[in-house]
């Protein structure tokens, strides 16, 4: 296993799935114990005090909270990361990330209200945090060898008119409602191409530019990349620096001249579009890059077990800090 931003846990032996009859009948025990686990995994789960740093075992309180030998303040198995303040059991998060995770194109957020048995305000909130800590620990280092890039653009639509007299071009600009925004994703291939890809960035933009295109290129592709674009304008400046292979869709979606072709990135759009339109039926713009990243993060472990891929997000959760935006969300809308 592997504690460094970007990389997952693979689990070796045992069962490659973790099952919710499994989770839920842990004892309160057994779930301390594993959250321990986790988030001092470098210690071997011996807690270390987040307040003055002391690695040693600390006096532990019939609430489950530790008081540190050294400062004297107490703190918990949550204290100082995305599950702080938190009220359910721990089976209950530990649950909640197993069912998301085996949400093969996302899972809604009125369904896990149900499957815990919470109000949607505690569901909206804990799968946001999910996401957060998945955005926290994504890989950005550079990509090398074969890369996609495209984009999709979702929402800005309005609702058509009930009588047909009524109704209007919903796809010109002036007909939007100003809530459109484009997906941007780059995927690196396998040097095996019958393997797809092996890694996913998303970024979120107004339109398909060339200045946003140019900034994440340079910031996220290697020089010594081949990168593999369609006919759009938003690409043209990359040839000044790039190797750059070009398909043109209203003639071919694969350019077997030039060896060329987005499909990998196209499957991502697919996989995202079906959650936008499956499960979540709506992406906030605050919320849309979260929502991408998280589409990512399942395209890159789609060949993963699902009990690796729910420790890997355990682990991330317990090792991000305290959400500054989903903290105490519903006292107040903190993004306006």
């Amino acid at each position: 296993m592997s504690n460094q931003k970007g990389q997952h846990f693979l689990l070796s032996s045992g069962s490659r799935t973790l099952s919710l009859k499994e989770i839920f009948k842990m004892t309160d025990k057994q779930a301390f114990e594993t959250f321990k686990k986790f988030r001092w995994k470098d210690t071997d789960g011996i807690p270390v005090c987040p307040h003055c740093g002391l690695v040693d075992h600390h006096w532990i309180l019939a609430s489950k909270q530790f008081r540190c030998k050294s400062c004297k303040k107490k703190f918990s198995v949550t204290s100082g990361t995305i599950f702080a303040h938190r009220k359910l059991p721990l089976q209950d998060y530990l649950g909640a990330i197993a069912i998301m995770t085996n949400g093969a194109k996302g899972y809604s957020m009125i369904q896990l209200s149900k499957d815990l048995n919470v109000q949607y305000k505690t569901a909206f909130v804990l799968a946001h945090k999910i996401r957060e800590a998945l955005m926290n620990h994504r890989n950005e280092s550079q990509m090398n060898g074969e890369i996609e890039i495209d984009g999709t653009y979702i929402g800005g639509k309005i609702k058509p008119e009930n009588h047909k007299d009524d109704r209007i071009d919903r796809r010109k600009l002036e007909n939007m409602n100003g809530k459109e925004r484009v997906i941007i994703s780059i995927r690196e291939r396998f040097t095996d191409k019958r393997k797809g890809a092996k890694r996913t960035l998303t970024f979120m933009a107004k339109t398909e530019n060339q200045s946003d295109v140019k900034a994440i290129v340079e910031r996220f592709i290697s020089r010594q990349a081949v990168i593999h674009a369609d006919e759009s304008p938003a690409y043209d400046l990359l040839h000044a620096k790039y190797k750059v292979k070009r398909v043109n869709h209203s003639l071919n979606y694969v350019d077997l001249k030039i060896n060329t072709s987005i499909n990998q990135a196209e499957s991502f759009f697919s996989r995202l579009k079906r959650a936008y339109y499956g499960q979540h039926h709506h992406f906030g713009i605050n919320y849309l890059a979260y929502y991408a990243n998280e589409m990512a993060y399942r395209e890159d472990f789609r060949r993963v077990d699902n009990k690796s891929i729910c420790y890997d997000i355990l682990f991330k959760a317990l090792n991000s800090p305290v959400s500054p935006e989903m903290c105490g969300y519903w006292q107040g809308d903190k993004r306006k």
